[in-house]
């Protein structure tokens, strides 16, 4: 049966790929892209009807929505501070990050109710348990409490997600919702900057330094992967006998590549795709002096007024462990990964030597999706 979906972002990273994910699965939906701006048209124009519209608008939203008349919304916008504002955000960027994550999502919610949507899946953060830096997070379950992120966007994100799974109902009265919590998401596309913060490192001579002991675990996942993790969830959730256990209704749900990697082995390869770099030798920088020379460098920030690459924030986030257990994503989602870890950083590399070949390669800076 044809469906009418409405993307939120959809002109987003994330969410156009979802959009494409989802015209090549089911080329007979009716898509629609709700987001801030027009799509670019690289890689390839969307296969979607665009609407402008601001989440954080609720009489932008209804009219959205009063024109796609959506049976399914997913909701992949929010904003994503980058760079030093992830760990030391302004007081304008907190508020925007939440204006958009928590706010916007409320008003999304709201306009599914009005407009009798019947499904909504939400893009959520591994970062609702990750972004407590303070701690390790070896193997994390869906059932670790949210609500310990000491970043802004974790934070923010760990609302908005109790938001979407409280608002769940039942197959026959109201909406059914889930989240999910992608890991770093990487790929052609990528307006994130994870492989260009990993490849500056190159011309910047500080590939030899290691932070900590260098065998910290980390997931990443590929962007294509994430989309079909969201097909995968809107299917579940129109699946008639989904129910109980086998449904992911009122349930968030880890979304990585299952395939945790040492960081420092993940920037080596990085390293080697784009520049054909190997370290001459590496120096070992025990985590506290790290996070010593780190505090020097926000001063050294502070005084001259340039952001810089190094921080406490960003010390922690290195030699951190985060990798999240796949079993809910396997066993209710039937979410296995098409693409391989290898194959990932191989696609993201080569489409960011594209951008540098096009002089395109994007800025530091705040991103709303």
């Amino acid at each position: 049966m044809t469906k009418r979906v409405l993307v939120t972002g959809g002109s987003g990273f994330l969410g156009g790929a979802t959009i494409r994910a989802l015209s090549v699965t089911y080329p007979d939906w009716t898509l629609y892209d709700l987001d801030l701006r027009p799509p670019p048209s690289v890689p390839s124009a969307l296969p979607a009807t665009f609407l402008q519209g601001d989440i954080t608008s609720p009489p932008s939203l209804s009219s959205a929505f009063a024109t796609a008349r959506p049976d399914i919304v997913l909701h992949t916008a929010g904003a994503v501070p980058n760079g030093q504002s992830r760990y030391h955000p302004s007081p304008a960027v907190r508020d925007w990050v939440r204006r958009v994550n928590v706010t916007g999502t409320q008003n999304v919610l709201a306009a599914c109710r009005e407009h009798g949507v019947k499904v909504l899946v939400y893009t959520s953060s591994c970062t609702v348990i990750s972004d407590d830096v303070e701690h390790d997070y070896p193997l994390m379950k869906e059932t670790l409490p949210t609500g310990r992120a000491t970043l802004v966007y974790g934070r923010s994100k760990a609302v908005a997600e109790s938001e979407v799974l409280k608002s769940n109902g039942s197959r026959d009265e109201g909406m059914l919702t889930c989240a999910l919590r992608p890991a770093t998401v990487i790929g052609p596309g990528d307006n994130y900057g994870v492989i260009r913060t990993v490849r500056n490192l190159v011309p910047n001579w500080e590939t030899a330094w290691v932070l900590g002991d260098g065998d910290n675990l980390y997931d990443f996942v590929y962007i294509d992967n994430v989309a079909q993790a969201h097909v995968l969830a809107v299917e579940n959730l129109l699946r008639e006998g989904a129910e109980g256990s086998k449904s992911v209704a009122g349930k968030a749900v880890f979304v990585s590549n299952q395939q945790p990697v040492y960081f420092r082995d993940f920037m080596k390869a990085v390293w080697a795709q784009v520049d054909g770099h190997v370290p001459a030798f590496e120096m070992r920088v025990p985590a506290g002096v790290a996070w010593a020379i780190g505090a020097m460098a926000e001063v050294m920030g502070w005084i001259s007024g340039r952001e810089v690459a190094l921080s406490r924030g960003s010390v922690k986030d290195a030699i951190g462990i985060r990798y999240a257990d796949h079993t809910r994503a396997r066993e209710l989602l039937g979410y296995r990964p098409k693409i391989g870890l290898p194959e990932a950083i191989r696609l993201a590399c080569d489409d960011f030597k594209r951008q540098l070949r096009e002089g395109s390669t994007p800025g530091k800076m705040d991103k709303t999706t």
